[in-house]
This record gives structure tokens, sequence and C-alpha cells, in this order.
């Protein structure tokens, strides 16, 4: 089944060039492009959508409003933030929101493809530069947060690896662990935290 993808994005060439870039690809499925999310619960209720592509700087409803009732509404739909914004602040606030990926508008239709298929296979993919300032601030609030207490060695060390942008495979390989017990660590993390994305969890257990 191809992934079923809404896509969120006030300007209108590039929710055009999208359109295009996905008519016709068989993994992915478009249900919706649109210019704003101030219609985004009937969207999500009326429509099955696995991945939402999300810009932050959207008329009268922000994407970081809309991502925070994505999770409300549909806990198990995924949203890529896709912004030009690199401020810790915003990034900070889109990840607390449920936004489980962050990309930004200059990367390649490549990888903004091939981050919608880490993310709905459990990834939480980031642009390198967005990553780097997700792990400049973990030693400085690491200590500070009492829900690592929660963790055992095992799953802080996944939950540390999914925070680089890792995908489920690729946090297997570098623990040296099966994808599988990857899946299984990873719903313990959840249900620790009582949190439902890799990117609350990251938010909840590293800041503030």
């Amino acid at each position: 089944m191809p992934i079923r993808l809404a896509i969120y994005e006030d300007n209108h060439d590039l929710r055009h060039a999208f359109e295009v870039l996905f008519h016709g690809m068989s993994n992915i499925q478009l249900v919706g492009a649109y210019p704003n999310c101030l219609d985004i619960e009937t969207h999500l209720t009326t429509n099955t959508i696995d991945v939402i592509l999300m810009d932050i700087e959207l008329p009268r409803r922000s994407g970081i409003e809309g991502t925070y009732l994505t999770k409300q509404i549909s806990p198990t739909t995924e949203v890529l933030m896709l912004t030009v914004f690199e401020e810790e602040d915003i990034i900070f606030n889109a990840l607390c929101a449920g936004a489980t990926g962050y990309l930004l508008k200059k990367s390649s239709p490549t990888k903004i493809v091939e981050a919608i298929e880490d993310v709905y296979n459990g990834g939480a993919p980031m642009s390198p530069s967005i990553a780097r300032k997700v792990l400049q601030i973990f030693p400085k609030q690491a200590a500070q947060s009492a829900e690592l207490h929660k963790l055992s060695v095992r799953e802080l060390e996944v939950l540390t690896s999914l925070s680089k942008g890792n995908s489920y495979k690729m946090v297997a390989a570098d623990l040296g662990i099966s994808f599988e017990t990857v899946r299984t660590h990873v719903k313990r993390i959840y249900e620790k935290l009582h949190v439902h994305s890799v990117a609350e969890a990251v938010a909840k257990a590293f800041l503030k």
C-alpha cells in the first residue's frame, strides 16, 4: 500500500512542484495539497493520512499549531516539517508539538522523498544542520531531565541514536541489535515517557 501523503504549503509554485513530483509515484499517494491548515481537522477525519509535509509559516494558523492538532486528532499520522527556519526555538517548538522530522526547503527532491519514506517506517529524519543544533543542546539539558531516569541504558542508547535522525534500521546497525529489538525498545520508551512519536520522546527526555 502506498504512503498516503498530504501537503500544507502556501507557496503556490512550490506546492505545484510537489504535486508534479508525487504524481504517478507507486509508493506515495498524494491525497491533498493545501495552501493552509485551517481545515486540517476535516482533512484528518475524512481521509486516512500517513504522513504530512508541513510548512511552518502558514496564513492564519501556523504549521506548528497544525502539527499539534494533527497529533491530537490522529496520533498515528507522522508530521515532517519542511521550512526555511533554522532557529532553535522554532525547531524545538515544532518537535514538542509532535513533529517527527525536520527538513529545510533547500533539501533535494530525492532527500524529501527519502525522508517521507523514512518517517513512515519509524525514523526521525532531520537536515544535518538541524540535527547538529538538536545535539548541541543535549549536554546542557540531558543531566537536568528527570525523564531520563525512566529509561534503561539500552533505551537511552536507542533514543539517542534516533535523535540523530537515524532510521530504525540504522539504529539496529549502529547498536548491533535487530530491527524488531529496536521496535520493542521504542514501544517501551513511548510507554515510559507517555509520548506517541520519536520527536516527542526526544523533546521530553532531552529538553527542559
